[in-house]
């Protein structure tokens, strides 16, 4: 009998960044600890573990482009972490939780790296999640400039008590 001929014992081996997918937890939480996990060590395959395998996927990034599908996203963070890990701190993070989707705003705190040294950036993110066959997957993941004013949220009524 060839080789070829013979009956498979096991499947195929799952690429890489399928098995790394696969591994996330089964919250957006989770995903999203994952995503800022992946920022901060530069891992692009697992930062791209957290995203939706979806055409319609998008990005934006404070002043850039909108991005749509993985491929447009993984060369944006490749172009990124060419400079280095991004050290992008989640924080006060506002949920708007259903059965099938998550939305996510929060305000990022950035160290940035600057010819004056070291500054703290302000971000507002908001990402999105989805419940798909393969579990909670970002997207969407849209950034905007902040400030530091942007650390006191405006509108935010106190609970009443009756």
């Amino acid at each position: 009998m060839e080789p070829s001929d013979r009956p498979h014992a096991c499947p195929p081996p799952m690429k890489k960044s399928k098995l790394q997918a696969a591994t996330i937890g089964g919250t957006p939480d989770d995903v999203e600890q994952a995503f800022y996990e992946a920022l901060h060590t530069a891992d692009i395959g697992k930062l791209m573990a957290c995203w939706a395998e979806e055409d319609e996927i998008v990005c934006v990034h404070p002043g850039g482009p909108r991005l749509i599908g993985a491929g447009a996203i993984r060369q944006a963070f490749e172009a990124m972490f060419s400079n280095g890990s991004v050290q992008a701190h989640p924080d006060r993070i506002h949920k708007i939780e259903s059965l099938a989707s998550a939305v996510h705003h929060l305000v990022e705190k950035v160290d940035v790296l600057t010819p004056q040294g070291a500054q703290t950036a302000w971000v507002l993110a908001t990402n999105v999640y989805h419940k798909t066959p393969q579990g909670w997957r970002m997207v969407a993941h849209h950034t905007s400039p902040g400030t530091h004013n942007d650390i006191a949220d405006q509108g935010q009524s106190s609970p009443v008590l009756h």
